[in-house]
């Protein structure tokens, strides 16, 4: 009998539960494992980059309700400067001052000035209507709010606001029967902090799941209680940290007498410590307004490309005849963040002497100039500037001594408050062309001067 047969028949019970359609055994073939996308190739990484038409969806209904809700706290602002602002303007207000997305240039100059009002306060004077409207505005809020905090203070007034309604309307109360309790209640919870109210409210939840002969509507009528002053001490707890933010914002600007837009010349003045030009934080005379400093931070935070250096090769104004605007404004420097572009020049000297391996010296090939005047007293006149070529010398003569570069001074004005201010540069022909990689820029908006060139190449045919 053949050998497969007769083990075959050995081991008859040990298939009986086996499947007719499943694989046979074999001890000399290894099962394998398997194969797992491999999430770190380039095809995962492409196909990762494109979304799905509904993430695409949701993602664009994010979007819209992001600029939605930028749009509502715009108008509240707006309206409270005008004096012609509602409840839901007053208590949209208050958060500006912990929002850690907020644009400064959302931000007007008098709004430090304007005076924060407590949330419970707002709530307390509003009659029945009023509340109704409020009820709805905050609602709109919370279907558009995503942070965390803000959410807690449109819940926190949700349940102020249906309190207060309750308390105009004793008809409609529930707890109208146990009104001779109210004091107490009041008097248990008054003087407890938010974790003790939370502990509280574990203690009375699970006395209402237990089978005590207990009297429920107080108990309930407690629970009810402790939510409203829990919403309480969270409005305490976000409006204090808003009013403390507002407090050192309104200290450092009176510290700082340069900061407010177009401010005359004062009988006193202060001083800032002295850091080098160009750097994090502004000095002497230098611009220090947290315009300023928005624009300074948003230019730095783009970084540098790996061709590109931090230019500060700031150079003495030459003199001339000091303006008469400054006899009423006190002259500031203006802040600047700039970068000088280097690479190599592949000349047929550089192709014969060196290689990738061992590259020639890098060279200027361009530079890029970011200047922040944000408080220019007449915003009609944009700032200029102008080349300076010292000894004489005129455009295409070169007087440097061989395997030098000529340089020059770009002298840059503006208008009051703003001093005028000179950097030295290699002194080549600029490229004007309007390609995506080398193209010129030369632009004033919002505050920044924006002058962005680089150089022509030369290339020698035979």
């Amino acid at each position: 009998m053949d050998p497969g047969r007769r083990d075959m028949i050995e081991n008859q019970g040990s298939f009986k539960n086996r499947s007719a359609t499943a694989p046979r055994f074999d001890p000399n073939n290894r099962a394998r494992k398997a194969t797992r996308p491999d999430t770190h190739s380039k095809t995962a990484q492409k196909t990762a980059k494109y979304l799905s038409q509904d993430e695409q969806s949701r993602q664009f209904v994010a979007d819209e309700d992001k600029f939605v809700l930028k749009q509502s706290k715009k108008k509240a602002d707006i309206r409270v400067r005008e004096g012609r602002a509602k409840p839901i303007d007053h208590l949209a207000f208050n958060l500006r001052y912990i929002e850690s997305e907020r644009d400064v240039f959302d931000d007007d100059d008098g709004d430090i000035d304007i005076e924060l009002q407590a949330p419970a306060t707002v709530v307390e004077n509003l009659g029945v209507d009023q509340l109704n409207e409020l009820q709805a505005d905050i609602g709109t809020l919370l279907v558009l709010e995503t942070d965390a905090t803000n959410r807690k203070y449109w819940e926190a007034l949700q349940t102020l606001c249906g309190d207060r309604k309750s308390k105009l309307d004793p008809q409609g109360r529930e707890d109208r029967v146990l009104h001779s309790v109210a004091e107490d209640i009041d008097r248990i919870l008054s003087p407890k902090t938010y974790d003790q109210l939370e502990a509280l409210e574990k203690q009375i939840r699970a006395k209402l799941r237990s089978n005590e002969n207990i009297d429920a509507d107080y108990w309930e009528q407690l629970l009810c209680k402790l939510f409203v002053c829990k919403s309480k001490a969270t409005l305490t707890r976000i409006f204090q940290a808003a009013s403390e933010a507002r407090a050192k914002l309104f200290h450092e600007q009176r510290r700082n007498p340069d900061q407010p837009q177009s401010q005359p010349i004062a009988s006193d003045s202060h001083s800032t410590d002295a850091v080098a030009p160009g750097g994090a934080q502004p000095s002497g005379n230098e611009d220090a307004s947290q315009v300023t400093k928005a624009l300074y931070d948003r230019e730095a935070a783009r970084g540098i490309s790996e061709n590109e250096e931090i230019f500060t090769a700031e150079e003495a104004v030459p003199s001339s005849v000091k303006p008469q605007w400054t006899e009423k404004y006190r002259a500031r420097k203006p802040r600047y963040f700039n970068r000088v572009q280097m690479g190599y020049e592949w000349n047929k000297y550089n192709q014969t002497h060196y290689d990738h391996d061992n590259p020639p010296p890098k060279v200027v090939q361009g530079y890029k100039f970011n200047i922040f005047y944000p408080d220019l007293i007449d915003v009609t006149k944009a700032p200029t500037f102008k080349i300076i070529r010292e000894h004489g010398r005129r455009r295409g003569e070169s007087h440097a001594a061989a395997g030098e570069a000529d340089t020059c001074l770009i002298h840059f004005i503006a208008g009051p408050p703003y001093e005028d201010i000179a950097f030295r540069i290699v002194d080549r022909e600029w490229d004007y062309s309007a390609k995506r990689d080398r193209g010129f820029r030369s632009t004033f908006d919002k505050g920044i001067l924006q002058l962005h060139f680089q150089f022509k190449k030369i290339f020698y045919r035979k």
